[in-house]
């Protein structure tokens, strides 16, 4: 199946914002609908994709969007809950609705972000709700489906690296909670690739991945590379299973954008690594050492990054 016009959801946040450019290089036409235009100018530049402003938890709205299109990605996802079932509204309740919109407008191809250990036996809920949530889109009917998992994302754009990046720039000594978590942290450029290269392969139908780059780290020590990579000499503050439940509790607390919850420490009880047989269809993962100079406002390899993303690498 041949899929030149696309209409990808969350197009304009990290993940999306690559994926688009992406897409955009390859040749495809690029349907990315949002909430205000004007905060995913970034995008309009681009060649053959067209911004509109719509509502897309409008099961309406969703079937006009998606009319006349050849895939459907949908990459919508949040991490901090900021109303009561923010993640069942996000995670579940968008991808029953545009499974419906595709069957109700002759779409066949959906692609869907999952996450890295969405379990439904997981404590935390954003994990919960990302399991049911692929369960409806590999459970589509007359639709081929591909699920991808990917492990924390980092890159240009990130709310990861980039926010330890900021927070040790504060001070001296950081606490960090649950830091010995396992994570195998993916560039978002190799995820960018896995969704663009699965569109038309016909052995990932029906397929889920999991995404993971080629080395894990415990959090600590991936706070410790990106003080490195600023050239910050920091000590990191281990917190205790009782303290880390604690401090993020108080850290939910805070008023305005959350740093932590007690969903993301629940969510952290559990390594967030690829198995060993994980299968990698979509090329070998960049290293994070070789990446890292992105955290440096003025570092040349910001415009390498592009570069690379452009090209599909």
């Amino acid at each position: 199946m041949t899929c030149n016009n696309i209409c990808v959801l969350g197009g304009g946040g990290f993940v999306g914002s690559h994926l688009v450019s992406l897409l955009a290089a390859r040749g495809h036409r690029v349907l990315v609908p949002t909430r205000r235009r004007a905060r995913i100018k970034h995008l309009l530049v681009l060649p053959g994709v067209e911004v509109v402003e719509a509502d897309i938890h409008d099961p309406a709205a969703l079937q006009s969007l998606f009319t006349g299109m050849d895939a459907v990605i949908n990459l919508v996802g949040i991490l901090h809950e900021t109303r009561p079932n923010g993640f069942q509204h996000a995670h579940v309740e968008l991808p029953r609705k545009v499974i419906a919109a595709c069957a109700a407008s002759g779409v066949h191809r959906l692609l869907h972000m999952s996450a890295l250990g969405a379990e439904p036996t997981s404590k935390s809920r954003y994990q919960q709700s990302k399991s049911a949530g692929e369960a409806l889109v590999r459970e589509a009917q007359d639709i081929d489906t591909t699920a991808l998992r990917p492990s924390v994302i980092f890159g240009p754009g990130d709310s990861f690296l980039t926010l330890f990046a900021g927070l040790l720039q504060l001070a001296p000594v950081v606490p960090l909670v649950s830091a010995s978590a396992r994570f195998q942290p993916v560039f978002v450029g190799d995820v960018a690739r896995a969704f663009a290269d699965s569109l038309e392969r016909r052995d990932t139908y029906g397929q889920g991945y999991d995404l993971c780059g080629p080395t894990t780290y415990t959090l600590a020590e991936l706070v410790n590379l990106t003080a490195n990579a600023l050239g910050l000499r920091r000590h990191v503050l281990p917190l205790g299973a009782t303290a880390s439940y604690w401090f993020a509790r108080l850290m939910e607390l805070k008023p305005g954008a959350k740093l932590m919850t007690r969903d993301n420490h629940y969510a952290m009880l559990t390594d967030n690594v690829c198995q060993e047989s994980c299968a990698q269809p979509f090329g070998a993962p960049t290293a994070l050492e070789s990446v890292i100079g992105y955290l440096k406002e003025a570092d040349p390899r910001r415009d390498y990054m592009g570069f690379r993303t452009h090209a599909g690498r």
